[in-house]
């Protein structure tokens, strides 16, 4: 493949990704951004957990996650959990509301995803799907 060609096929991903997140932003009524939400989808999946391990899975730095964590906790969508026998043992856990706002996320993200993928006809699904799924195969490599 030409270089060319991978250089204009990098932009336009991104520029989709962009322009993806920029349209969900409009849509979602709650002012928190991708990142808190990308951080309350980890403590649904994976429960309770250090801000440390968060922002390493996630790829924050420690300032980041602190400034995400602080603001999830001001909207009352998470709570700092406190050992009682080790105050520095300290874990964020998602709360009802910030599980409910979780959910309208990704009801959100599936709405503009099936709006998008409307445009596309069956072949190009297709087409779409197989691409996608050969490209994920090479991460297992």
């Amino acid at each position: 493949m030409e270089k060319d060609n991978i250089f204009k096929l990098i932009h336009t991903v991104e520029q989709f990704t962009n322009e993806a997140i920029l349209t969900w932003s409009k849509s979602f009524q709650h002012n928190i951004g991708i990142s808190p939400i990308l951080v309350l989808s980890e403590l649904h999946l994976k429960g309770p957990q250090k801000q440390s391990v968060l922002a390493n899975n996630l790829g924050y730095t420690p300032g980041a996650m602190t400034n995400i964590a602080n603001r999830l906790i001001k909207c009352n969508y998470a709570v700092r959990q406190y050992n009682e026998n080790d105050r520095r043992h300290v874990l964020l856990k998602i709360t009802d509301v910030g599980e409910s706002v979780l959910t309208e996320a990704y009801q959100k993200g599936k709405q503009l995803r099936i709006k998008l993928f409307e445009t596309l006809t069956e072949e190009e699904v297709q087409q779409f799907l197989l691409i996608h799924e050969k490209l994920l195969k090479k991460f297992d490599e």
